[in-house]
């Protein structure tokens, strides 16, 4: 898997930098990357709105033409899920970052000892949300992005697999099964007869889960404690 990044700084110097910090964590943790530098947020923002799909943005504040937090909240408009790590000189950019949903927020001077601590968190989601899995459905052999799914549905010997395409799949196997399948994907068992990936949970009231295209799940007595903890946490390490 090759990923895409996009390095953005004015300083000719920290750009070098950071690109020499990409290849070197690329080398140490066998990860390819494609990386494309910038030198302002303005060119950044041009290529993005003409189709450029970083998967990571490494992006400095501190810029003349277009400074980074302008940029950033410019480029979620575009790519609402993109990972955006903004650099800076000054730690008090810090709440402005949150503001724009920076997922990381990184000091240059520290840079050496915090670089492939973020770049781990960051290539491991990438990796979660691209995984796939092969499954035999009423409808066929499928490869399935586990990132697609919304929410699974037991009913008798058969559950049903319901997509973010609006589409459902039908396979004739237990949700125990498939929940050992999509350990550490981010699914939460809200029910014995639902498995709902975290991804897509709108909300959680009242013992019941809403997915973001407007399905719900029960969410069991025993279970809400465990679920609701889970979420939250899940919710705290993606914003």
């Amino acid at each position: 898997m090759e990923i895409k990044i996009a390095i953005c700084d004015d300083d000719i110097k920290d750009l070098a930098k950071l690109h020499a910090l990409v290849r070197g964590y690329g080398e140490e943790s066998h990860v390819r990357f494609s990386i494309t530098d910038y030198r302002s947020g303005t060119e950044l923002l041009n290529a993005v709105e003409q189709g450029y799909a970083p998967e990571i943005v490494l992006l400095d504040i501190n810029m003349a033409q277009m400074d980074g937090l302008t940029a950033a909240r410019r480029i979620r408009e575009k790519l609402e899920d993109v990972p955006i790590v903004l650099v800076t000189a000054y730690i008090n950019y810090a709440l402005e970052g949150y503001k724009v949903r920076a997922n990381r927020f990184l000091v240059k001077d520290e840079l050496d000892k915090t670089f492939a601590e973020c770049m781990d968190d960051i290539c491991s989601e990438i990796r979660r949300k691209n995984r796939t899995i092969h499954l035999s459905c009423v409808e066929g052999e499928m490869q399935l992005k586990v990132a697609d799914i919304i929410m699974i549905e037991a009913a008798g010997h058969k559950c049903t697999i319901h997509m973010d395409n609006n589409k459902s799949l039908h396979i004739y196997e237990k949700l125990d099964a498939l929940e050992e399948m999509l350990n550490n994907s981010g699914f939460l068992r809200t029910h014995r007869s639902f498995l709902v990936n975290m991804r897509h949970i709108q909300g959680l009231s009242n013992y019941v889960v809403t997915t973001d295209n407007g399905m719900t799940a029960s969410v069991s007595r025993p279970r809400y404690a465990g679920v609701r903890r889970e979420y939250l946490l899940y919710i705290g390490q993606n914003n």
